[in-house]
């Protein structure tokens, strides 16, 4: 089997990203838009987040994209500037290798890198394995809110996961 590599997105890797989260949004639960955004739409969410410094990584195997993960701001006014919110999708064909747990452990370690100091996510309430994962990488839940999300005919509660990224909120920042 093929190393994994995990790097830094590029603008050619947008067509397989959009395309693995064009699955996510038709058949997940991982995000609740309910239409898949095109090509122009994901190209102009990505430079926004490389234009703010926020990590966006591909996992790639024989240097086919198989998934990605990002972070964003968590919320926008400037007091929540050293917390992100993160997103990780993996191609369907490619779930449960593992692909998700090295991009969570490699985005971790960039926003940490890059200054921030929390981590949030946030997870369907029926996603045990998610949550597990979540777990494993020393989140833990601080909200859970029922019913927030209605796709595929039911309701979808959200799990709120956290976890501080370097030395968290033990001492201020540098910047």
């Amino acid at each position: 089997m093929s190393q994994l590599e995990i790097r830094p997105a590029a603008a050619a890797d947008l067509p397989a990203i959009t395309g693995i989260y064009e699955q996510a949004v038709l058949y997940g639960t991982a995000t609740f838009e309910l239409i898949p955004p095109d090509l122009a739409e994901m190209t102009r969410r990505f430079a926004a987040l490389i234009d703010g410094g926020f990590p966006y990584l591909v996992a790639a195997l024989e240097s086919r994209v198989v998934g990605y993960a990002y972070a964003v701001p968590f919320r926008k006014r400037p007091a929540y500037r050293y917390t992100v919110k993160h997103s990780i999708y993996v191609r369907s064909d490619r779930l449960h290798a593992g692909i998700g747990r090295q991009l969570m452990n490699a985005l971790i370690d960039a926003c940490a890198a890059a200054g921030f100091r929390q981590m949030i996510g946030y997870i369907d309430g029926a996603n045990v394995a998610s949550i597990k994962l979540h777990e494993g990488f020393g989140f833990r839940q601080v909200g859970y809110l029922p019913a927030v999300g209605y796709k595929f005919g039911r309701w979808t509660d959200s799990i709120m996961m956290q976890r501080s990224l370097g030395p968290g909120a033990t001492e201020p920042p540098t910047a």
